[in-house]
């Protein structure tokens, strides 16, 4: 005997239009005013209204997007920060009304039911919640009541005021006229695939794809293009997951009254960062990266995130505590030091082999506790990161911090290919670059070399060059009047065997790395 099919639950979807650019415009300290775009990869992930309004379209280009719009404030995405953005908002919904499901960072949903008997019907509670929304900064937040979430989805975009109702029983008259094309954020991966070739087959429309039998649609999409054609009919069954509230594991510390002293500080958070760390190992965690925020008597705050090389000890967050403290530029006394996990793992991952970790850990204690002496600053390792010239790309961070890694993946037009040379040189060493008759060499306009280089002069010293290649142009800011700069790159051969990094730019030649 076959089961009835479930009927799909009555819920309300809880939209915040915009929500990444929102959060991270709060982040930045920006008005709502201000046009702003989230890049990812280098193209638009998501603008703001203003931005929109000057053709600032998703999937452009960051140049494109700064053409059309002159004040475009660029921001990098951090998915970090939209959930965690989010997860106030959350914690205020559920005061209002049990069992909230988030279906991803600026969209959650409830169940009805309950929502409803309390604020009297469907639409007051859908109202009464926007409205909590809104008190916390949302901006514009919609509400969506349907048979179903993806149906409460499609409600919350297209509502012509705050709320969007569509009567029980009514999912599929409403679903019929809308785009095909809403499958494809409805469903996993494949779900785009299996779009494209209903476009191809003249399927337009959620109702031209619901009137295909679905015994026809299973045969020939599979599983997946089932549950499509389930939610194109609006029979959404999906059960509301109301998720688990995690457990606040942030430690905070409130003074009273405001301390002025960076070492009366530390000390008070002392007792506090064992008793968090001491919290987290009894869940068998480490933290690998904390969030810290400073509040000031006259309320302003100072927050950084900082990361750890191996996990916290107390001793760590207190230092971490300390040097924020020292930096923070607070016109009054602080008030408050919170401290959140941003990063656990497992304490399986960190834990000392059977005759211990060796030189390894000598050097991590002897590093840290250098550090914790003299400063955050005052152990630096090296890095390569992001940019053109060989200097560029040289980077030194604080023992603990990350890497920055993401600005080496970028495209960075005119870097300098692999092989890269063993030695640069900080500063760059000026040379003389002659022809066979002693004449300067130079670079046209044409990106032409007026002759042949034959000699490398640096100082009292002479080389024969052997052999050469090049120029390769290197334009900065090209598009920036009076702060645009161009260099011609060689590689030279001398008769030694060295071969050498050479700049030409509009200072002379220049040595720049040496190929060992």
């Amino acid at each position: 005997m076959t089961a009835p099919p479930l009927e799909p639950p009555r819920v309300i979807v809880l939209w915040c239009p915009d929500w990444p650019v929102t959060a991270a415009r709060t982040a930045a300290g920006l008005g709502p005013e201000a046009p702003v775009a989230l890049v990812d990869k280098g193209r638009v992930l998501a603008s703001s209204p203003a931005a929109r309004a000057e053709s600032v379209r998703r999937g452009i280009r960051v140049r494109e997007a700064q053409a059309h719009c002159p004040d475009l404030v660029v921001l990098e995405y951090d998915a970090a920060l939209d959930a965690r953005a989010f997860e106030p908002l959350v914690a205020a919904i559920e005061e209002l009304t049990p069992g909230v499901q988030v279906l991803r960072p600026g969209m959650c949903a409830v169940r009805v039911r309950g929502a409803a008997r309390y604020y009297g019907g469907e639409r007051a509670a859908a109202l009464a919640l926007v409205s909590r929304l809104d008190e916390l900064g949302a901006g514009g937040a919609r509400a969506g009541v349907a048979d179903g979430i993806f149906t409460a989805e499609q409600s919350a975009r297209r509502a012509a005021e705050r709320v969007g109702i569509v009567p029980a029983g009514s999912a599929r008259q409403f679903l019929d006229p809308l785009d095909v094309g809403l499958l494809e954020e409805a469903g996993a991966e494949p779900a785009t695939s299996t779009v494209t070739l209903l476009r191809r087959l003249g399927i337009r429309t959620l109702g031209q794809f619901a009137a295909l039998p679905p015994s026809d649609v299973r045969t020939r999409f599979g599983v997946q293009g089932a549950r499509l054609h389930a939610l194109a009919a609006g029979s959404d069954s999906w059960p509301l997951v109301p998720r688990t509230p995690p457990d606040d594991l942030e430690a905070v510390v409130d003074f009273e009254p405001a301390l002025e002293l960076v070492e009366q500080v530390a000390f008070g958070i002392r007792t506090a960062a064992e008793r968090f760390v001491d919290e987290l190992v009894a869940r068998r965690l480490v933290v690998t990266a904390i969030r810290v925020v400073l509040r000031s008597d006259s309320g302003e705050t100072a927050e950084r995130t900082w990361q750890h090389p191996r996990s916290f000890s107390p001793g760590d967050i207190v230092d971490r505590v300390r040097w924020q403290a020292s930096s923070a530029q607070l016109s009054a006394g602080i008030t408050r030091v919170a401290i959140a996990p941003e990063a656990v793992d497992a304490i399986s991952h960190h834990e000392s082999g059977l005759w211990g970790s060796g030189p390894d850990e000598r050097i991590h204690h002897s590093l840290s506790r250098v550090q914790s002496m003299l400063g955050h600053g005052a152990v630096l390792m090296p890095r390569v990161g992001g940019g053109r010239t060989l200097a560029d790309r040289q980077r030194l961070v604080a023992w603990g911090d990350p890497a920055g890694t993401a600005t080496v993946r970028e495209p960075w037009p005119g870097q300098l290919p692999a092989p890269l040379p063993a030695s640069v040189f900080t500063p760059r060493h000026p040379v003389a670059v002659v022809d066979a008759a002693g004449e300067p060499v130079i670079v046209g306009s044409r990106g032409m070399p007026s002759s042949a280089p034959a000699r490398l002069t640096s100082g009292t010293r002479t080389l024969e060059l052997g052999a050469w290649a090049g120029p390769w142009p290197l334009d900065e800011r090209w598009w920036a009047p009076g702060q645009a700069s161009r260099a011609w790159r060689f590689q030279a051969v001398d008769s030694t065997g060295c071969a050498w990094l050479l700049v030409l730019d509009e200072a002379g030649w220049w040595v720049e790395a040496r190929y060992d």
